[in-house]
């Protein structure tokens, strides 16, 4: 599938993988990775645990949080299955994360949140 892979530091490049959850975990680093539904269809997909691993600062996700390590964009279905972007969606994605976002690491939501559970 047609994804486009975005590193930090890194303009965005379009990238071809299988739609496995090998592929998946490898483009984000390895380990558990987090889907966020961005809209139009287009899913973000990063590293779940980035910041309790330490990943380096890669692109502002809105203003209150921080995408750490390497992610991708992709295509939703609509059912929640992985998809090619469409050429629509990689210009979409390439206006809003085509370059790199500088950090001075000082930034709070650079922090891991704690989850809190309501009993």
């Amino acid at each position: 599938m047609r994804i486009l892979k975005v590193e930090p530091g890194e303009r965005p490049y379009e990238k071809e993988i299988e739609n496995t959850l090998r592929d998946v975990q490898k483009e984000v680093g390895g380990g558990l990775f987090q889907p966020v539904y961005i809209g139009d269809g287009i899913v973000l997909c990063c590293n779940e645990e980035s910041k309790l691993n330490g990943m380096e600062p890669n692109r502002w996700l809105g203003d209150f949080d921080i995408v750490c390590g390497p992610f991708f964009l992709v295509g939703d279905d609509g059912c929640g299955e992985f998809v090619s972007l469409t050429d629509e969606q990689v210009r979409e994605c390439m206006e809003r994360f085509g370059e790199p976002d500088l950090f001075s690491g000082e930034e709070p939501e650079l922090e891991p949140q704690a989850e809190i559970y309501f009993f």
